[in-house]
Formats: structure tokens, C-alpha cells, sequence
């Protein structure tokens, strides 16, 4: 393969970022913790990781031909990876809103932060924390505040009784508490 086609590659890998998820016009709203790990992972990044990996690069070419070298060529491609996921990092905590739903005034309404217990269609019980894309984890029962679940109980209250639209139908969602405390 020419050289020319390799460096085409590199570039477009380059220059491709992580699609924002984001809602045009909507801020980034984010939960302490989750702003942390954020942070810790950019951080991780930036101080250990690329380092190393440099440190690596520089090795690999200093043994010659890089055409041939597979600790370059890898060593390259993980670096642009690493510095795409630093610059989307960095963009997202830039973006972020925090919010604290620990240091929120007690109320029965569901906005963001809200950790709530609802009753689905079938009588069993779930509850969910709603929190930022970033840190929307479903096996934890952390939701996006940009999810069709969120959005159907946002602005709800306690005893509400509100319709979930899924492709497989409707279903009918009784919330039964809401609470604000720190989300881990």
C-alpha cells in the first residue's frame, strides 16, 4: 500500500470526533460525581497514559524503518485515539453544568437529579436517578435527563401517574417518591 492512501487514513482518523448526544441548545447538566470521574479520566489521560505512550513512539522509532514497525504504527493510532478522547473530554467538562441534587430544597416534583421509585404497567417497582448522558448507566438505574423515560417523568410529582411511549406501546408509570440526595 502507498504511503499516500496510509496518510490519507490517518488523517480522516484524525480529524473524526465522538458526536456530542446533546440535544442542540440544551446544557450539559452533569452530577458532581459525575463531573469528577470525568475529570479523573481526562486527568488519567493526560498525565499517565500519553506519556507512557510517547514514550513508547519515541522507542519504536528510534529503531528505524517505521513503515514496518508495529510498536509505531499501534503506538500512532492509539496516541490520535487518546488525544481525540482527551479533546472530547475536555470539551464536555467545559460544557458542563453541575448540579448538586443533595443541595436541592426538598420537593415532590422530578427534575434533574431526582432519584425516583415508580410502579411500571406490570406492578413491579424501579427506581431511577436521573443524571447527566455521561453518566447514564441503566444497570444502576442511572438515566439520562434527555431519555424518553426522564422526559416522561420530568416535571411530574409524587402520586403522578404519567405515560411512557415506547416502539412496543405505551406504558402507564405511578410514582410513588422522589428524593434529592448525592448520586454516587
Amino acid at each position: 500500500m502507498s504511503k499516500a492512501f496510509t496518510r490519507e487514513t490517518e488523517q480522516e482518523d484524525d480529524e473524526v470526533d465522538e458526536p456530542s448526544s446533546l440535544p442542540a441548545g440544551t446544557k450539559n447538566y452533569i452530577t458532581p460525581s459525575g463531573y469528577a470521574r470525568l475529570k479523573t479520566e481526562a486527568l488519567q489521560l493526560l498525565d499517565k497514559e500519553r506519556p507512557e505512550l510517547t514514550r513508547v513512539i519515541a522507542w519504536a522509532a528510534s529503531n528505524g524503518d517505521r513503515s514496518e514497525n508495529a510498536d509505531y504504527i499501534y503506538g500512532k493510532r492509539r496516541l490520535r485515539e487518546i488525544d481525540r478522547r482527551i479533546r472530547f473530554l475536555t470539551r464536555r467538562l467545559d460544557a458542563a453544568e453541575v448540579v448538586d441534587p443533595a443541595a436541592r430544597e426538598p420537593t415532590d416534583q422530578v427534575f434533574f437529579g431526582a432519584t425516583v421509585t415508580v410502579t411500571r404497567g406490570d406492578g413491579r417497582e424501579a427506581t431511577y436517578a436521573i443524571v447527566g448522558i455521561d453518566e447514564a448507566d441503566a444497570a444502576r438505574g442511572r438515566i439520562s435527563w434527555i431519555s424518553p423515560l426522564a422526559r416522561a417523568l420530568i416535571k411530574a410529582r409524587e402520586g403522578d401517574s404519567v405515560v411512557l411511549r415506547t416502539p412496543a406501546g405505551e406504558e402507564v408509570l405511578e410514582i410513588q417518591s422522589v428524593a434529592y440526595r448525592a448520586i454516587d
